[in-house]
């Protein structure tokens, strides 16, 4: 048998060939065309790189974006609309607090003084400016800070600061400090550096001062779109470039009408070079008379220039870039535009889902990163008030709670409240879960009512009668529909 298997190999050998067990297999190569460069699309991915979100997101970079975006929020009518809008509706009028402890005295004693509070320090207010700082600046910052001049009992105040003052100083040279946050062995934030003053102060005098916060007294609120950032960045980014075509175009055609208006007519003349026509100083005015027949140089003819602009494409083309700008902040177009003349009524109700979610989304994080933090303080101080301290409901970082929102109002009232009686009906839902998307308390809700429904019984009223509301019939919501979808 070895003197067989070594005549195969000598074989082999004599022929130059490998035996079939000792040729290399063909290697296979996977291929994606996304990552094939060739000459059409080197220069569209010139500038990707793969950068870390750190590096990605340096503080020059991010100095620069904030500037842009800044300035566009500021000169161009579209962008601060859509940034109010999102501040807007996302907060609205504020959070309302309903804490959940055992103890219904304590609940409404907690949220009377806590929303006292909260319109001395204008919570919601600042809640909209930090929900404008991040779609404009990519974050926002907030120090938790004493004020002796509330008029409250309880003196937390909130102090809002720009990203801009949110620096490493030059002297911190450690590679636990990036970006004016230092964080602990396990990542966790522990001082923030802050600047005294703002560096684009016209009266900052270029002493730099910084203040080392301990993170329990900074809020950072900020959204993480890659694993490992530490900072933000605009939430319009993706949409800076557009907002400035769009408004490139628009005083491009504004141009054009305006150069087309300040000509009232030109002369001009058939004959050919040397002909018969008498002469005519090119580009020489004419004054005209209003109303009066006027005659032209022998030869010579008057013609009006016809407006071309705006042309037809101009309300499409805005239409359509508008659109793609308002896609990064998942609004729709109507919303952005404050416009809704090109949709139907169920056309509406859709584009607004994926934007209401959004919002939810939003709210949540707002909950879980700065009302939660402002709300554990505010505890913190009410405890050492003597008659703010409550036995028997547990301790207090375990005190249920939850916020309340403005709700959003429904077209259709009567199918909500005739969709809304059908699911209390079967027990598909609850008077919180249904007070709640109205933004309301439902305990609250219901002492108020249990007031109303007393006082119309002494004054000999019929409450059952008065909360009658006759339901209109089913066909008219349907024709007003089936019109709203014929309008379109």
């Amino acid at each position: 048998m070895l003197t067989y298997f070594r005549k195969i190999i000598r074989t082999f050998r004599k022929s130059g060939r490998a035996p079939r067990w000792r040729r290399a297999s063909p290697i296979l190569r996977a291929r994606y065309d996304a990552a094939v460069t060739t000459g059409e699309n080197s220069r569209h991915w010139a500038n990707a790189d793969g950068l870390s979100a750190k590096a990605a997101n340096s503080p020059e970079v991010r100095r620069i974006l904030r500037n842009r975006a800044r300035y566009e929020v500021a000169n161009n009518s579209y962008a601060r609309g859509i940034i109010l809008t999102l501040a807007h509706d996302c907060v609205g009028t504020g959070p309302r607090l309903q804490l959940l402890t055992q103890s219904a005295e304590v609940n409404r004693r907690i949220e009377q003084e806590f929303t006292r509070w909260a319109k001395a320090v204008r919570l919601a207010e600042k809640l909209r400016t930090m929900r404008m700082a991040r779609a404009q600046d990519g974050e926002a910052f907030a120090i938790l800070t004493t004020n002796p001049k509330l008029p409250t009992r309880i003196k937390l105040d909130i102090q809002l600061v720009e990203a801009d003052q949110v620096a490493a100083p030059p002297t911190i040279n450690n590679n636990d400090t990036i970006d004016g946050i230092e964080f602990d062995a396990y990542g966790n934030p522990k001082y923030y550096y802050i600047m005294t003053e703002h560096p684009g102060d016209l009266a900052w005098a270029g002493t730099i001062e910084y203040v080392k916060m301990p993170a329990e007294s900074v809020i950072h609120w900020f959204r993480m779109d890659r694993p490992g950032q530490i900072r933000g960045i605009p939430e319009i980014m993706p949409a800076l470039p557009l907002f400035a075509q769009l408004r490139r175009y628009t005083l491009a055609v504004i141009a054009a009408a305006e150069t087309a208006a300040d000509f009232a007519g030109i002369l001009y003349t058939d004959a050919p070079p040397g002909g018969e026509a008498d002469a005519a100083e090119p580009f020489e005015p004419i004054e005209l008379e209003q109303r009066a027949l006027l005659t032209m140089p022998s030869g010579w003819k008057m013609s009006q220039l016809e407006a071309e602009q705006p042309s037809t494409t101009y309300a499409e083309f805005k239409r359509e870039i508008l659109n793609e700008i308002a896609r990064c902040l998942n609004m729709p177009y109507n919303i952005a535009a404050c416009n809704s003349s090109a949709y139907n009524y169920a056309s509406g109700r859709l584009d607004h889902q994926t934007y209401y979610k959004s919002l939810r989304v939003d709210q949540n994080s707002l909950e879980l990163v700065v009302l939660d933090r402002i709300l554990n303080a505010w505890l913190e101080e009410a405890v050492l008030l003597p008659d703010f301290w409550v036995e028997n409901i547990g301790p207090m970082p375990e005190w249920p709670h939850q916020w309340f929102w403005d709700g959003r109002e429904h077209v259709d009232p009567t199918k909500e409240a005739t969709a809304q009686a059908i699911r209390l009906a079967n027990h598909t839902t609850t008077l919180a879960q249904e007070y709640a998307q109205c933004g309301q308390d439902w305990e609250e809700a219901l002492r108020q009512r249990a007031k109303e429904v007393q006082l119309m019984r002494e004054l000999g009223l019929l409450p059952d009668m008065a909360g009658h509301v006759d339901e209109e019939p089913e066909e008219d919501s349907e024709e007003q529909e089936d019109h709203w979808d014929k309008e379109e």
